[in-house]
């Protein structure tokens, strides 16, 4: 066995033995590890910006992407933010032990389901390094021990806050197994994390479509996943032009390189030739590259023509995807065929409309006169999230807490055989 393969297969039989204990710590230790974690971020900003400095230098002389270093980069606020994270998860409802549901059978057994940790969780990520700490901090407080494998472009940042993670699990005496950051760049990690399904339970994998795929074909670990987020708009006629300006231009500008940014804008026939010329100059003013069918061409000059390529495109940049729709049967018909099961969003003033959009359209999160931007756990009120699915077993949508654990039966009799 290669030397990574040594490492990786300790690490998650370590993991493993370190998940019977965490299954069982008390709410009480596992929020003090999360909160002594977020004070330890927060005291530690400098050190850290100078590891994730070397991170985004070696990027830059890699030519990463802009999007691909924002990804990557600490800010100030992405710090602020994985510290806030981590309070927010302590001040959660702990789902580890809660009683489900309850039932008498008539022979009086007593019948239940009761909520249990997955076990040893494996996630694998790309470029940002606040996936560490959010992962963690979920994984812990659901009671699973994780391994993580950042990508090698965050590995001094990675290494950095695993560091910080040790000496809070060290502090209230948890196993320090419990939340393992692989220290190697060896791509081989991957695989070998891959084959060890006598230890981990799921495999999460968080990234771009080719690290997903690779991950789906290669493990023999079940794998919650999402491929992409090809996520929409539709402007329904008669909707309110200054919300749905509002709504598409932060949907697509806030952060354009993210899974839950729009990357097509539905637009019907009846409103088009007032909205799109106040819309279109917006995204122009922000740099925003428009790829429009023919319709939109004739109304907004500047556009450039969509070729089949650009419908259902995952740009993660300032592009946009235009299309100009007769109804919103077609609008659906469109989101079902290019669209990811991500993020949809309809703007609309008709509750009837917004009511059969919401039941007809499939996504793991469907929103009337909101921002697809929404689509993340923090925002939708889970804490932290460790990812979006959009495979619907055994998750769909952001995985936060309650996502992170099972159900087991139990069962209470007063010595009741089976005749």
């Amino acid at each position: 066995m290669s030397e990574t393969g040594v490492l990786i297969g300790d690490m998650a039989k370590r993991a493993k033995a370190a998940a019977r204990t965490v299954a069982n710590i008390t709410t009480d230790v596992k929020n003090k590890v999360l909160l002594s974690t977020a004070q330890r971020i927060m005291d530690s900003r400098s050190e850290l910006q100078e590891e994730n400095k070397k991170d985004l230098e070696n990027g830059r002389s890699k030519g990463l992407s802009h999007a691909f270093l924002d990804r990557l980069a600490l800010s100030d606020k992405v710090i602020e933010s994985m510290a806030q994270g981590l309070k927010d998860v302590a001040s959660l409802p702990d789902p580890v032990g809660e009683v489900i549901k309850m039932w008498k059978r008539p022979n009086g057994l007593l019948v239940g389901r009761v909520r249990i940790p997955l076990g040893v969780i494996g996630m694998i990520y790309e470029s940002r390094p606040n996936v560490t700490i959010d992962a963690a901090g979920l994984c812990l407080k659901a009671g699973n021990a994780v391994i993580l494998k950042g990508g090698s472009d965050a590995i001094n940042s990675n290494l950095a806050l695993a560091g910080i993670l040790q000496k809070a699990l060290a502090e209230f005496d948890v196993p320090q197994e419990a939340v393992q950051v692989i220290p190697t760049t060896d791509r081989s990690a991957v695989t070998e994390m891959l084959s060890r399904e006598e230890e981990i339970d799921l495999i999460i994998p968080r990234g771009g479509e080719g690290l997903i795929r690779f991950v789906v074909e290669h493990s023999k670990i079940p794998v919650l996943k999402h491929y992409k987020g090809v996520c929409h708009c539709y402007v329904d006629r008669g909707a309110d032009i200054e919300m749905a300006r509002s709504i598409c231009f932060n949907s697509k500008v806030q952060r354009p390189g993210v899974c839950n940014a729009m990357e097509g804008m539905l637009v019907h026939r009846d409103i088009a030739g007032d909205f799109l010329p106040i819309m279109g100059q917006d995204f122009k003013k922000a740099g925003v590259e428009i790829r429009g069918c023919p319709e939109t061409l004739q109304i907004l000059d500047f556009a450039k023509p969509a070729e089949e390529d650009d419908w259902g495109q995952e740009f993660l940049d300032l592009i946009l995807a235009v299309k100009v729709v007769g109804s919103m049967e077609e609008a659906m018909d469109y989101i079902a065929k290019y669209g990811s099961n991500h993020t949809e969003a309809i703007i609309t003033r008709d509750y009837k409309r917004a009511r059969r959009f919401l039941d007809e359209v499939d996504a793991s999160l469907v929103l009337v006169n909101a921002s697809t931007r929404f689509n993340d756990g923090g925002q939708l009120g889970l804490g932290a999230e460790i990812g979006i699915s959009t495979s619907k077993l055994h998750a769909y949508g952001p995985m936060g807490l309650e996502e992170l654990t099972t159900t087991k039966f139990i069962a209470f009799g007063d010595g009741q055989i089976r005749q």
